[in-house]
């Protein structure tokens, strides 16, 4: 079983949603679920600091032992950070997706409201 934090959102991608110190800015990554089914990352194209994403849209992409995956922006809103150690130790998303495997950061533009809860998320992945 994946571990669902109960204080995060998350989309049906399987992207998770944190709040930050500041109100207009979430940091996003993907989900435990997400890293067990791709399996050993070795690579992560990040998204670009200072560009604008759509909820839904690609924003970057994970590529594992296994396959390639797109990551998807769970919300809507500009790049402000990146996880640039991530170019060196892309495994960290394996073995910490929700802290030192996190993706970006991004200042929101609109609410949250369409993400889901833990609990809607643990439902989607059983």
């Amino acid at each position: 079983m994946s571990n669902v934090p109960s204080e995060l959102k998350y989309s049906k991608e399987h992207e998770w949603v944190a709040t930050t110190s500041v109100a207009t800015i979430v940091r996003i990554g993907i989900t435990d679920f997400a890293q067990g089914a791709l399996g050993d990352i070795v690579y992560i194209q990040l998204p670009k600091v200072g560009s604008t994403v759509a909820v839904d849209s690609v924003c970057g992409e994970v590529e594992s032992t296994k396959s390639v995956s797109e990551i998807y922006a769970p919300v809507s809103g500009k790049i402000v950070a990146v996880n640039t150690d991530l170019d060196k130790t892309p495994e960290s998303i394996n073995t910490d997706p929700y802290g030192q495997g996190w993706i970006a950061d991004i200042e929101i533009a609109g609410d949250l409201s369409h993400l889901l809860s833990a609990a809607d998320y643990t439902t989607l992945t059983a």
